[in-house]
């Protein structure tokens, strides 16, 4: 694996096709999203979805918490979202995917988790009057046919699974717009400063969901195994790399990593879990893979402003490429 940078750094590679090491850390973080979902499944054999949400989070932030380069002094503007950015990218979509993986099992889960750079790409509209055109707007179509074909399976099997794809489009939606409101910061502190604090602040929020269920959790050997590396992995080390990923190519296309995940989720849920996976969601997942080709080619990024200049240091070309006020 490649090591997020702890300090911020150039940013005029954001539009470029990918680099070897852009790949190298696209394809970790696919490989190990898309295994959580198995662990997350694992878990819930011992666990209530609230300690797994828990542990989860608690050893993630331990393990940033323990590298160096974690800390950093957050200016007082950005603390609101800073504490937004804990909650929508952990605190929520943390709780709901256990919840969800009650209801569909974990290739489902996976496979619908590839909704979310339609959801990035809608937020970085809204939010930096960024938009996505050429090659990515055929990929995010291409992927987003893909998505829809592997779901359409599941929600022809009754209330509960609908209601279980509809706890993941919701998380789904809370990711793309987290995606969004970590690259400012990023850019600003580094990634793992960011993640770090990040992580340390959703243990407030997850907690209480985790004290609640743990009367009726069994400590079974095989679930706390399973959460240990879905946390210290799957939670503190993915998202250093996925903070790394975000600076060097920015939100929008860092979010088609979504887009790996479904194959791997799938494949792990048949091995493992004896998952049924209906041969529509095979077309699917081919699409979605297809989508993540085609969003990685180059094209002008127009949220950069080509008055910046690329030589000059990644917190003030930050600054007045996501309206932070200048100090």
């Amino acid at each position: 694996m490649t090591a997020a940078p702890s300090a911020p750094a150039p940013t005029a590679t954001t539009a470029a096709a990918f680099s070897g090491s852009d790949w190298t850390i696209f394809s970790a973080i696919g490989v190990i999203w898309g295994a959580s979902f198995l662990f997350i499944a694992i878990g819930l054999e011992g666990l209530e979805p609230g300690v797994i949400t828990s542990l989860r989070v608690i050893l993630g932030a331990a393990t940033l918490v323990l590298l160096p380069g974690s800390r950093m002094r957050l200016q007082a503007e950005d603390r609101g979202r800073m504490v937004a950015l804990s909650v929508v990218w952990v605190g929520v979509p943390f709780t709901l995917f256990p919840l969800a993986e009650q209801r569909i099992n974990s290739a489902v889960a996976g496979l619908l988790n590839g909704a979310v750079p339609m959801f990035t790409a809608l937020f970085a509209v809204l939010l930096f009057n960024r938009r996505t055109s050429g090659p990515q707007l055929l990929g995010l179509a291409v992927g987003f046919v893909g998505v829809v074909l592997i779901s359409l399976p599941s929600l022809g099997e009754g209330s509960s699974q609908a209601f279980g794809v509809g706890l993941v489009v919701l998380a789904t939606f809370c990711y793309g717009l987290a995606t969004n409101l970590a690259a400012p910061l990023q850019a600003r502190y580094g990634s793992r400063a960011v993640m770090t604090r990040m992580l340390v602040l959703a243990t407030i929020w997850t907690l209480p969901f985790g004290l609640y269920g743990l009367p009726d959790s069994e400590a079974a050997a095989v679930p706390l195994i399973a959460v240990f590396v879905l946390g210290v992995v799957g939670t503190g080390l993915a998202y250093l790399l996925m903070g790394s990923l975000v600076s060097r190519v920015g939100p929008t296309r860092a979010s088609f990593i979504t887009y790996m995940i479904p194959g791997v989720s799938l494949l792990l849920g048949v091995a493992f879990k004896d998952d049924h996976v209906a041969a529509l969601a095979l077309i699917g997942v081919s699409l979605v893979i297809t989508g993540a080709v085609l969003a990685s080619r180059r094209e002008l990024d127009p949220g950069v402003d080509p008055g910046v200049d690329p030589g000059k240091p990644r917190r003030d070309r930050a600054d007045k490429r996501y309206g932070f006020r200048p100090r």
